[in-house]
């Protein structure tokens, strides 16, 4: 850590020790944590096994604290590089609000309540797959992979492609098909979701130091990846589709859904470097507004074919 850790005051005159609850639930990152909440309980909704309503509302709010634990741990140790990105300078550490030590003990803390109890109130596995999901985002992401290597968010998109594999995990103790795919579609999602607010953030992550693909291979790579990324996630999403989780409204969606997707990579490939900053970046920023929606929209409609099967609509029959 940098000796601007330690400074007891801040670009805006704010002293360490001011910080509130909001600050601290801020180093949780709650909007990662609601992607974590909702696909964690998607994948323990369309789980062939039925769980008892207490048990899935606690074991789905130990996700959440694992999630939020992850972001403190990540907002601990990238406290000098967030200093150096505006879009980041206002988070609780280098605002000066929050400490790192406070940070880190939060985030450790946090991590071993949730998987403990995750695995005491529904099953080893579980809360195995939590605890794995922790040290993947903060040792093999946020400590290695982040600085080390542009193929970061490709490798380091696991941690956050997790959650509804611990779902489905909490309602049949192990794994399946289905909730690799579903994993492989949040993995396979988060390149060209990044890749695409690295091309209008660049210079944020060159000031940083951050070997981002934008910054490493430039912006003509970048789109180019994007597009055989997203080629490669519609495939996934239709595979899914194919499943004891898919169906007939699964399939309708993922099918719009990734044809707007496709049509956006494309856009973003065929942008000319020339004049990158001419619209600025319409391309990319449709693309990233599209892939926040993305998702939801699939993992929505797998609840969907979830609530029509009791009525026999759901599912391919």
């Amino acid at each position: 850590m940098s000796d601007a850790s330690i400074n007891t005051t801040t670009q805006t005159g704010s002293q360490i020790g001011d910080a509130g609850f909001g600050d601290y639930f801020a180093l949780l990152k709650p909007r990662v944590m609601s992607l974590v909440v909702f696909t964690a309980f998607v994948g323990l909704v369309v789980a062939p096994q039925g769980v008892h309503p207490v048990i899935a509302f606690a074991s789905i709010l130990f996700i959440a604290v694992g999630g939020g634990a992850s972001g403190a741990l990540n907002m601990w140790w990238d406290a000098d590089i967030d200093r150096k990105m505006r879009r980041t300078q206002s988070r609780p550490i280098p605002s000066g609000r929050v400490t790192e030590g406070e940070a880190f003990a939060l985030g450790m803390t946090l991590s071993v309540f949730a998987c403990v109890f995750l695995a005491l109130t529904a099953n080893f596995m579980a809360g195995f797959l939590l605890a794995f999901t922790i040290f993947f985002y903060v040792a093999i992401y946020t400590m290695w992979l982040k600085r080390w290597t542009p193929q970061n968010i490709v490798i380091g998109g696991a941690a956050g492609a997790f959650p509804p594999m611990i779902g489905w995990a909490v309602a049949t103790g192990g794994v399946s098909i289905e909730s690799i795919l579903m994993f492989a579609l949040t993995f396979a999602w988060t390149p060209p979701h990044f890749w695409a607010l690295a091309l209008f953030t660049k210079g944020d992550y060159a000031n940083a130091g951050v070997p981002m693909l934008t910054v490493t291979h430039g912006r003509k790579a970048t789109r180019a990846h994007i597009l055989g990324y997203t080629l490669v996630l519609a495939l996934v999403a239709v595979a899914l589709g194919v499943t004891s989780v898919g169906g007939p409204t699964y399939m309708a969606i993922a099918v719009v859904m990734n044809a707007m997707f496709i049509k956006g990579a494309w856009d973003v490939f065929r942008r000319n470097d020339d004049h990158s900053d001419a619209d600025n970046h319409k391309s990319e920023r449709g693309l990233f507004k599209l892939s926040l929606i993305y998702l939801f929209a699939h993992y929505g409609a797998l609840l969907i074919e979830a609530g029509l099967k009791p009525y026999g609509f759901g599912g391919w029959g």
